[in-house]
């Protein structure tokens, strides 16, 4: 009967040892977010410098745009649709000349140039 007390009491230490445990865990992750949405804040509220204005800049976004772009002129290659694949690559290269997939792009014109030629 002893032994079981002291299973229980251990056991209660033990539960209670863990709860607390964990509450800091959630404590110090939410401090950790407090400091990072407080860095944030701060640095947006603080005057971008000339220096870091051209590194803003350079951030290219539109890289989505240019995916759905090639995709929908592939689709329109696979399905048999030569010239409106060709007017797909097309604008594609036309808004993003530097774009990544400019090489695959004028590639592919090549060959829907190709496969309408022969059509």
């Amino acid at each position: 009967m002893k032994v079981f007390v002291w299973l229980i009491i251990l056991g209660a230490i033990g539960g209670v040892a863990y709860v607390l445990w964990k509450w800091r865990e959630r404590w110090r992750e939410h401090q950790r977010a407090s400091e990072e949405r407080l860095a944030m804040f701060v640095a947006q509220a603080r005057p971008m410098s000339p220096a870091a204005a051209p590194a803003v800049a350079a951030v290219d976004n539109s890289l989505p745009q240019q995916k759905l772009l090639f995709d929908a002129a592939l689709k329109a290659g696979e399905a048999g649709e030569a010239a409106i694949s060709i007017q797909l690559y097309a604008r594609l290269l036309e808004r993003y000349p530097e774009s990544a997939f400019g090489g695959q792009a004028q590639a592919a014109i090549e060959q829907q140039k190709r496969k309408l030629a022969t059509s």
